[in-house]
C-alpha cells in the first residue's frame, strides 16, 4: 500500500506541474491577446479618424466641384451678356458712323497714311499731307467723342465693361475652385489608401487574435483536465490513506486500488462510490 501511495503522490505532483504549465501558457497567451486587442483598438481608432477625414475631403471636393459648375454657368451667362452688348455697340457704331461719315474719314486717313509711306514727296507736299492727316484725325476723334457721349452708347459701354469684369471674375473662380477640388480629391485618395492599409493590418491582427485565442482555449482546457486529474489523484490518496485496516480487506483493498489506478491512467473517472469502497478496503 505504501508503494501505491508513493506512486499516487508522484502522479499528483506531475499532474499539478502540468496544470501549472498549461495555466502559465494560457495566461501568457491571454496577455498577448490583450496586447493585440489594444493594437486593434488603436488601429480602428486611427482608421475611423482617417475615414472621417477622407469623407470630409470628399464632401469638400464635391462642394467645390459644384462651385466650379456654378461658376462656369455664371461665366457663360456673363460672356453671353458681353457678346450681346458688343453686338449692340457695333450696331450703334454702324448707325453713328453712317450718319457722320466716320467710315469715309477712316478710309481717307488710311489712304493718306499709305501714300505717306510709299510716295516720294517734296518737303512742302509732305507737310501738307501730314497736316491733312492730322486734321482728319482730329475730326475722327471729335466724332468718337460724340459717339461716346451718346447716352445709349455710354450705358452699353459701361454694361459691357461690367460684363467683361464679371465674366473674368467667374473665370478666376472656376480656376480656383477646380484647383482646390483637385487638391481635396488627391488628399481623399491618399487617405483612403491609408484606410485600406489600416484595414488590412486590422484583419491581420484579428486573424492573429483568433489564432492565439484558439491556442489559449486549448491551454485552458488542458489546464482544466490536469486540475481534474490532480483532484482525482488527491481523492484517491485521501481514500487510500483513510482505508480501514483489517486482515480480510488488505488484499481486496490493494486489488481495488490497483484497478482504480489503471482505470484512472486510461482516462476513466473515479466516482464517490469507488472512493468509499476503497476506504473500506473493498469490504461490503
Amino acid at each position: 500500500m505504501a508503494i501505491g501511495i508513493e506512486e499516487l503522490e508522484k502522479k499528483r505532483l506531475e499532474a499539478n506541474a502540468r496544470a501549472d504549465g498549461h495555466r502559465a501558457k494560457r495566461d501568457d497567451l491571454n496577455a498577448e491577446v490583450r496586447q493585440l486587442m489594444d493594437k486593434r483598438a488603436n488601429l480602428f481608432s486611427e482608421l475611423r479618424a482617417k475615414s472621417d477625414e477622407a469623407r470630409g475631403r470628399r464632401e469638400e471636393r464635391d462642394r467645390l466641384n459644384e462651385a466650379v459648375r456654378e461658376a462656369k454657368r455664371a461665366r457663360e451667362e456673363w460672356n453671353g451678356k458681353a457678346s450681346a452688348l458688343s453686338d449692340k455697340l457695333r450696331e450703334l457704331r454702324m448707325v453713328h458712323d453712317g450718319r457722320r461719315g466716320s467710315v469715309s474719314l477712316w478710309r481717307l486717313l488710311k489712304d493718306l497714311e499709305f501714300k505717306h509711306m510709299t510716295s516720294s514727296l517734296s518737303r512742302e507736299a509732305e507737310e501738307r499731307l501730314i497736316s491733312e492727316m492730322q486734321r482728319i484725325q482730329r475730326e475722327i476723334k471729335a466724332q468718337e467723342d460724340s459717339f461716346k457721349k451718346n447716352p445709349e452708347v455710354a450705358k452699353a459701354t459701361k454694361d459691357l465693361e461690367e460684363a467683361h469684369e464679371r465674366a473674368e471674375r467667374h473665370h478666376k473662380e472656376v480656376e480656383e475652385f477646380a484647383i482646390a477640388a483637385q487638391k481635396n480629391h488627391e488628399e481623399m485618395a491618399k487617405l483612403y489608401e491609408e484606410v485600406d492599409k489600416l484595414r488590412s493590418e486590422m484583419d491581420e491582427v484579428q486573424a492573429k487574435i483568433l489564432e492565439i485565442k484558439a491556442a489559449s482555449d486549448e491551454a485552458h482546457h488542458a489546464h482544466i483536465t490536469a486540475i481534474e486529474e490532480v483532484r482525482d489523484l488527491e481523492k484517491m490518496l485521501f481514500a487510500a490513506k483513510r482505508r480501514v485496516p483489517g486482515e480480510e480487506t488488505v488484499e481486496q483493498g490493494a486489488n481495488m486500488e490497483e484497478g482504480l489506478f489503471l482505470r484512472f491512467k486510461k482516462g476513466g473517472k473515479i466516482s464517490t462510490d469507488d472512493l468509499m469502497a476503497l476506504q473500506k478496503g473493498g469490504k461490503d
